[in-house]
């Protein structure tokens, strides 16, 4: 009995994690850079949510072109009032700010409790993540748009002074410099299997060695590329100034295919179960078969499309220049929701724990979920029902058995009451035999 109670309980433990696997996936999943990892994949993890609700606004000084990153339950952000700031990410709470010289529209990238960030007075900065104190700021020769990613202790980023930059993560000294024949605006490196790959204003996207800066190869589009690439699975997914998406072999860096939308490409791509998602200046966003490019969907706003999109589960997050956060539903398409800011989202979006962070023209970022419940009170219900689950088995069991008890005490009651009996009628049954052959015996003996 006690055997099974344990079995029981074993079997209680296990569904509360398989469902807190499928109901809550990786919930406590961080958003640690521009477009979530190194290689820019645009990729989140949790719960999506179908209906926006506003949980805080926080506003800064000026426009937040800046995309968030969220670490710890952390939101750090940079603003054109050339802030970065450290929000509670449950309740929008100011807990710190660094003020550079020059408005920030670089993204920030944490590692290691670092913010590491770029601004327009051309500095590279590295800020203690609970503090907000400098660490060290690295100085290059013009603004700094792009946003850096941060690998193994090293922090790679791009300047307007055309040069892609590789620097100590601790101590902001500088490793290495490539220098491209354009400036670095807001291409951001992305990092894939020891290579570094970043568009240049001279139309090319490049693929460095991570550990020296040497070229390994670059491709030549037909106009500028501010879209920072996304490496995935041996392949560079990257927009254009020519209007075209691209797709390269990571490896050697020769075309594979290219999907022409109606206007320029500076979005960036989130490459997610086989489809590229981006977004376009012909008001659009696209989802293109990653092998083949084919177009799968297109879903007009009414205005460009210059924010980079964010997929989780099915659902892709975006901002317009008209002012809207979108969802869309990732296989057909079709808007499940869009929540209007005050001014143009150039901002892309941060989804960590079904929340999603995004900042807006109108000075605000915005924390949008939903009145669904929470990952904490979906598992609270996945503990209880199971609880219960458990409860109800246990009483089962406990009845089972002792109905199995009872069962074994009339059996053996019948079993001894069959045997008593057995046993009389055979002793009757023996003397009558004894009887009957007494009988013959005589008759015998008398018919001589």
């Amino acid at each position: 009995m006690y055997m099974n109670m344990f079995r029981l309980l074993a079997v209680g433990i296990c569904i509360i994690f398989v469902f807190s696997l499928v109901l809550i996936p990786f919930a406590n999943a961080d958003w640690i850079m521009f477009h979530a990892n190194p290689s820019h994949s645009g990729a989140g993890t949790g719960n999506p949510h179908f209906s926006p609700v506003l949980l805080w606004k926080y506003a800064a000084s000026y426009w937040v072109y800046s995309s968030p990153a969220v670490v710890n339950g952390v939101v750090y952000v940079g603003s054109y009032d050339g802030n970065i700031y450290a929000l509670n990410g449950k309740s929008g709470d100011k807990l710190w700010s660094y003020a550079t010289s020059y408005p920030i529209d670089s993204s920030p990238a944490v590692a290691n409790g670092v913010v590491y960030i770029g601004s327009d007075d051309g500095n590279i900065y590295a800020l203690n993540a609970k503090s907000g104190i400098q660490i060290w700021n690295y100085t290059s020769a013009g603004q700094v748009n792009s946003s850096p990613t941060v690998v193994n202790g090293v922090v790679y980023i791009g300047s307007y002074d055309d040069n892609v930059y590789a620097l100590n993560a601790t101590t902001g000294s500088k490793i290495w410099s490539y220098t491209t024949g354009g400036w670095i605006a807001t291409s951001s490196p992305a990092f894939d299997n020891g290579i570094v790959y970043v568009g240049s204003y001279d139309g090319n996207v490049y693929a460095l060695n991570a550990t020296n800066g040497h070229k390994l190869w670059n491709y030549t589009t037909g106009s500028a590329v501010y879209s920072s690439p996304a490496v995935v699975n041996g392949v560079v997914y990257v927009g254009s100034w020519d209007d075209n998406v691209y797709a390269l072999n990571a490896t050697r860096g020769n075309k594979l295919w290219n999907y022409t939308t109606g206007n320029e490409v500076g979005s960036s791509p989130a490459v997610v179960n086989g489809v590229v998602y981006i977004g376009s200046y012909d008001g659009n966003v696209y989802a293109l078969n990653a092998a083949n490019g084919e177009k799968l969907w297109s879903y007009p706003t009414n205005y460009d499309v210059a924010s980079s999109p964010a997929v989780v589960g099915n659902v892709v997050y975006i901002g317009a220049e008209d002012g809207n956060v979108y969802a869309l539903n990732a296989t057909g398409g079709n808007k499940l929701w869009n929540y209007k800011t005050g001014n143009e989202v150039w901002s892309s979006p941060a989804v960590v724990n079904g929340i999603i962070y995004i900042g807006s023209d109108d000075n605000n970022i915005y924390a949008l979920g939903a009145s669904s419940p929470s990952s904490n009170t979906l598992f609270i219900i996945i503990v209880l029902a199971t609880a219960v689950v458990i409860g109800i088995a246990g009483i089962l069991l406990i009845f089972r058995n002792r109905l199995k008890t009872k069962i074994k005490v009339r059996r053996t009651l019948s079993v001894s009451f069959c045997e008593k009996f057995g046993s009389l009628l055979g002793y009757y049954v023996n003397k009558i035999k004894n009887i009957s052959l007494k009988k013959k015996m005589i008759k015998r003996h008398l018919c001589r």
